[in-house]
């Protein structure tokens, strides 16, 4: 959790951001933060300068990696939703007895919208088990390979395939995204219902996470 500047109304402003880095790397910690014009405190570390200092505060869990509890764990990622979901494949693929079958779904408007996409591509390359396959729903760059359009039922059903108690799938987004996908956390953060697209597959709420 990060605090930023105070609102309109003089509060204090705070947001949670995911760590790229795994708790491996000690002494620092390494964060992907998407600036929005809307966005009261990405705005604001994004105007901030070498050497300046930050208010952090955590780390505050949300879901607790266990290797090899299941055979297999879906990603639907919306733009910086990819963060939470990176971090979870790096505790994957930095355990060589962690057999975990991955397949990420990343959905950005434009190739330049893509996060960390050279990290993704090195880590799918030298592990066979993590894939990864993008969406682009404006423009795509001449000879692009991935979907364009919108993450669809038959994109997910491609590559998550039926729902199973040997399967998670992992869903983070902007709140269209997740409405489109999953469905939004309820106002008090809870899961809530699973609705979209894993509801219209079968996909019941104990099989779903929702950062």
């Amino acid at each position: 959790m990060i605090k930023g500047p105070l609102d309109a109304d003089g509060k204090v402003t705070m947001r949670p951001y995911t760590p790229t880095s795994t708790n491996e790397h000690k002494g620092s910690f390494e964060l992907v933060i998407k600036a929005y014009p809307t966005g009261v405190v990405s705005t604001y570390l994004h105007s901030l300068k070498p050497g300046d200092e930050i208010e952090v505060k955590g780390p505050i869990m949300k879901f607790r990696y266990v290797p090899n509890f299941k055979k297999r764990i879906g990603m639907l990622a919306g733009g910086s939703g990819i963060t939470p979901m990176l971090q979870v494949i790096e505790e994957i693929v930095q355990n060589p007895h962690d057999k975990t079958e991955v397949d990420l779904i990343f959905a950005n408007n434009t190739f330049e919208d893509i996060l960390l996409k050279e990290r993704l591509d090195a880590i799918a390359k030298k592990h066979k088990n993590i894939r990864v396959h993008y969406i682009l729903s404006q423009s795509a760059p001449e000879g692009w390979k991935g979907y364009t359009g919108f993450i669809s039922t038959e994109i997910v059903q491609k590559h998550l395939g039926v729902p199973s108690d040997d399967s998670l799938v992992l869903v983070c987004g902007p709140p269209g995204f997740m409405e489109a996908v999953s469905g939004n956390k309820t106002p008090d953060y809870k899961q809530g219902e699973v609705s979209g697209i894993l509801k219209a597959l079968g996909f019941k709420e104990n099989m779903v996470f929702k950062f």
